[in-house]
């Protein structure tokens, strides 16, 4: 994760290693030097009874490794299909665009990237299930 810039705002929590960080009254940002090191901005974070969609799954996968939780190898091959499910229902440009910069952050190990480029598609995602209630 070398070169990670964090943009933290007043009292926000970020998980570093296991550890939790919070930072004070003012906004700040925190340049993450460390390859590897396991950081994870809690308002970013998806809780276990909130993944119930597809996106949602591939983030919370990218999230374990981001974490610590789980093993960046073993997960980067459940991504990497989850990405490509993904791709085989989302068609549009847009969605493309994120899913190929998601695959290319995994395969490259910037899964702080990843997890950023999937979140965008959870909007979209959230309107094409709102479209098709049942589904």
């Amino acid at each position: 994760m070398s070169g990670l810039v964090l943009k933290l705002g007043p009292h926000e929590r970020v998980l570093v290693n296991g550890a939790v960080i919070e930072n004070g009254e003012r906004r700040s940002r925190i340049s993450i030097v460390t390859p590897n090191a396991n950081i994870l901005r809690l308002r970013d974070a998806i809780h276990p009874e909130e993944v119930n969609t597809p996106v949602r799954r591939v983030c919370y996968i990218v999230q374990l490794v981001l974490s610590g939780d789980a093993d960046r190898d073993e997960a980067r091959l459940q991504i990497l299909r989850g990405i490509e499910q993904l791709s085989q229902v989302l068609f549009d440009h847009d969605s493309r665009v994120q899913l190929d910069h998601a695959t290319e952050s995994v395969i490259g190990d910037q899964y702080y990237q990843a997890l950023k480029a999937l979140r965008a598609l959870l909007p979209r995602e959230e309107r094409l299930l709102a479209a098709r209630p049942g589904v």
